[in-house]
This record gives structure tokens, sequence and C-alpha cells, in this order.
């Protein structure tokens, strides 16, 4: 049995390809880019375009296409700089903001991130956000695309979230994302009553007029699933433990609201009077991501993480408990 300091077989630990080596015959025919995903498999095909694009990577000495054709026997050469050079967080500063890290080693850490937290920079959000923090906790993160951050989660939704400390970390679990087998587990309070566990089987997309907001877009949407169980029930409300299947944007949110039992305290796709002024004054979405579950990138062993509900959130189902 593998113990947390034995890494996968496969694993390189070093985000840092050979500088030189050699096109296999194999390979003839191929597509360079298809070539180079073949022989550095620890690296994203789009991540070795990117390089390729930028000039980090040549074909016989000479700049190439991700298009090139290849027949085998070619040398690759990898500029010494490259890593550097490929820095994917420009411009954002690092800012001491105080993070709560549940897990952290040289290739991931998980986050507890507070409701009222952006993820990204963006529009009205230049600074004060989780890549700020995470490139002041680990300056290194500026060579990693969005400084490792791999999903997100809406800035009042608080929870658990993986972020990705070296390049081959970060693609790994992207593949995992991709072949969902990452497991995310949320706490979730609906308003109304819910039955019985179900499965919301709906696509989701742009509102056709209202483009910040998501919605069920039967003709066009992108495929999207979200499981759900009853844990507790109030006299106007329902606690349900939600688990991810896909992760689109407002997922959960718009899932639950499409089937009329949307989340206390949504302010976009909620209710403004659900009959109870306690769940009327509640100022967020009432959503938390309490586990998070995932192949660990370098030694292949299954992790797992909890958090405790927030203060404000448990308050809350404290006062229902009340009646």
């Amino acid at each position: 049995m593998k113990t947390s300091h034995e890494l996968r077989a496969d694993y390189i630990p070093c985000p840092r390809p050979p500088l030189t080596a050699e096109i296999p015959a194999e390979c003839a025919g191929w597509r360079l880019d298809a070539a180079l995903a073949k022989m550095f498999s620890e690296h994203s095909r789009s991540r070795l375009q990117g390089w390729l694009k930028q000039g980090l990577i040549r074909l016989d000495g000479s700049a190439a296409e991700s298009k090139c054709k290849v027949y085998g026997g070619e040398r690759i050469d990898f500029d010494p700089s490259f890593l550097g050079l490929s820095a994917a967080t420009p411009g954002h500063a690092a800012e001491d903001i105080a993070l709560t890290v549940v897990f952290e080693d040289g290739h991931l850490m998980v986050i507890d991130k507070p409701a009222g937290m952006v993820v990204h920079p963006g529009n009205g959000n230049a600074s004060g956000t989780l890549m700020n923090a995470l490139l002041h906790h680990a300056p290194q993160l500026v060579g990693v695309p969005r400084a490792g951050i791999v999903h997100r989660l809406d800035k009042d939704t608080s929870g658990l979230l993986v972020v990705a400390k070296t390049l081959i970390a970060q693609t790994d679990l992207v593949r995992q994302m991709q072949a969902r087998s990452v497991q995310r587990h949320y706490l979730a309070l609906a308003l109304g009553t819910v039955a019985r566990d179900g499965t919301v089987d709906a696509p989701l997309g742009r509102h056709a007029v209202q483009r910040t907001k998501m919605a069920v877009v039967r003709a066009g949407g992108r495929e999207a699933r979200t499981h759900y169980a009853v844990v507790e029930r109030f006299a106007r409300a329902t606690l349900l433990e939600c688990r991810l299947e896909t992760g689109r944007t407002h997922q959960i949110r718009v899932h639950l609201a499409s089937i009329k039992h949307p989340l206390a305290g949504d302010p976009v796709y909620g209710k403004a009077n659900s009959g109870d002024a306690r769940l009327d004054a509640f100022r967020r979405q009432a959503l938390h991501a309490w586990r998070l579950a995932l192949r660990h990138p370098a030694t292949g062993i299954d992790m797992a993480w909890e958090t405790p509900l927030p203060a404000d959130f448990a308050a809350l189902l404290s006062d229902l408990r009340r009646g």
C-alpha cells in the first residue's frame, strides 16, 4: 500500500521537460503538438501549443507551428527560461490576505474560502481576491496558469476548493475534473419542502436576456447534472446535500431554482419573500462546499477533506430548528 510520501510511478516531480529530446519514430506523420503531447503527457496539449506559439519550443533549431508534421528523429529544444516566460498571472498583485489552508504540500493546496471573497480578479474586483492572496502565500504560483486555480466558487459561496502548485499538478487536476472523478459535495438550504432525493439533469447556458445570469437552456446549453439528497426539513425550507456531476457556472443555484426550490438568500435566483423573515434576512445564497475528494496528482492516493458550516449558515439552521 502506498504511503503519503510515495510518488506515482509516472509522476515527474519537476515541471520542466528535458531541454533536448527526440521525436520517436512511432509519431511519424503526426502533428507536432500531438507528438509533444505523447512525449510529455504530464503537460496538456493546449499548454504545449502555447509554448510553441511563444517560441519556447523549437524543432530542429527553428520555430515551428503546432500543425507542423513530424516524421521521427527530429530534435526538440526547450528554451531553458520557458517557465518564467510563460508566467500566467502577470499584472495581478500579490496581497497579504489571510487564507484558511486546510491542506498543503509541494503539489497542491486545499483552501476553505469564506463567503464574500471573489476567486479571480475581474471587473469591479481588481484586488482582494483569492488569486491575489495565493500569489502572496505562494509566489511561485505566478508561473502557473490562473495561479493554480482549477475550479471556482461563487463570491458568496463558502467552502473548499483545490489549488495546484505546479504545472504538472494542475494538468492532472484539470484532467480529473474533466473525467468527473473529483467529488464536490455542498450543503444547500432550499426554500420550500423538497419531497424526496433526486437529480436535476438540465443543460445550462447564458440567460437569453439577462446576460449576467445563467439559465436552463434546452437548445445549445452545456450538459449539467446535480444530484441532491434531503438532510433536514424545516417549516419553509429544506437542507439538502448536493453533489455535482458537472461544474457549470451557478449550477446548483440555477438547478434548484428550476425545480421551484431556490436557495435561501440567493439575490439572483431566489425569492424576496419566502414567508419566513429569518430566511429572507440571510444576506447571501445559503450554499457551502463542505466536502472535496480527489486523487493526489503526485502520490495517486485518494484524499478527502471536510469543513464545517460557517457561523452565519450554522446560526440560521440553529434558529430554524427552534421553530
